[in-house]
């Protein structure tokens, strides 16, 4: 459905106007930061991914939450996932894409948008913990990472997983660096550059060679730094073979996980004409567009706000594909 019922409404707040204000205000109203316990997993090519879980009650449901460009499990989202998991009393683990817990990665490569293998490593290590129901929920980039994944998998992700949710994901990655690449959007640029270009300077460092450092250091947009960092150092021709490999959006008639994909219209990261219809979708996904929200925003009360619908919206979901012998509480 392209719509929701009134229970799973979203009303943007009369006095948060815009699609900028609403996709920078959660990141002032983040809250504080849950109790988490850190784990580091060595990765089968000698790497590590490091791992953020808040405790569940015994016998509960797990979801992993795979985060955005540049996020980890202190973004505003993995906050309010994780305290509304904690408060359910189920399992919740924030999974960090390599080099983004704080500590740099110990091979040239780093993380990007089409990683399904990770994905795939990653979901059937946590399937093997034996929880009772495993949800997945993807933000931006690790949403389009996660949906290109569940296509790729076909009927056997619902072998790994319960359910799937996708917020905000860049679809269409040309569409979306393209949106990203004018007007007031190279201020999101801008600061997802602040710290992706010296991560890259760093890894130069330690291995001489493994990208352009000119044309790195020179990237004034997402596109020029994917073009010389993002698409050599993971096995891509350049930035054009990097966006039509990775872009989850052609291949989402192969999904058959039961999965929302949820969107507003007003994202800046990616124009209301790169979102898909209803008809494209296959029967498992449900497709919910709202008019406003920003991208991963979705502002919710009176003034300062809150960010508690969007975790509320997943939960339902996932809630609504529990083994029939769990419900949540």
């Amino acid at each position: 459905m392209t719509a929701t019922g009134p229970a799973h409404d979203y009303l943007a707040p009369a006095w948060l106007p815009g699609r900028h204000a609403q996709t920078i205000w959660p990141l002032l109203i983040k809250g504080s930061l849950p109790a988490y316990r850190r784990e580091r997993w060595e990765t089968p090519d000698h790497d590590f991914i490091d791992l953020d879980w808040v405790a569940g009650e015994p016998g509960s449901a797990c979801v992993a939450l795979f985060h955005g460009l540049e996020g980890n499990s202190r973004s505003h989202y993995s906050r309010r996932l994780m305290h509304a998991l904690r408060h359910l009393g189920w399992h919740g683990v924030v999974v960090h894409f390599r080099g983004c817990s704080g500590a740099p990665n110990r091979l040239p490569r780093a993380y990007h948008s089409g990683d399904s293998v990770e994905i795939d490593w990653i979901l059937r290590r946590l399937q093997a913990r034996g929880f009772p129901a495993l949800f997945a929920a993807g933000i931006s980039l690790g949403g389009n990472a996660l949906l290109k994944w569940l296509a790729e998998q076909g009927s056997e992700a619902s072998r790994v997983i319960d359910a799937a949710a996708a917020v905000s994901a860049p679809l269409n990655l040309a569409a979306a660096n393209a949106a990203l690449s004018s007007g007031f959007n190279r201020v999101y640029a801008r600061h997802f550059l602040r710290t992706l270009i010296p991560a890259a300077l760093a890894k130069e460092r330690s291995f001489p060679g493994c990208i352009d450092i000119q044309r790195a250091r020179a990237s004034r947009t997402l596109r020029d730094f994917d073009d010389a960092v993002t698409a050599p150092l993971h096995g891509f021709l350049g930035a054009d073979d990097y966006y039509a490999r990775s872009s989850a959006g052609p291949l989402l008639a192969a999904v058959r996980t039961p999965t929302l994909l949820l969107h507003a219209t007003n994202d800046p990261f990616l124009p209301a004409t790169a979102l898909p219809s209803r008809e494209q979708m296959p029967d498992a996904v449900t497709l919910e567009i709202h008019p406003r929200g920003g991208h991963v925003g979705f502002v919710a009360g009176a003034p300062p706000g809150h960010l508690d619908w969007l975790p509320q919206r997943l939960l339902a979901h996932f809630g609504a594909h529990l083994p029939r012998q769990f419900s949540v509480r």
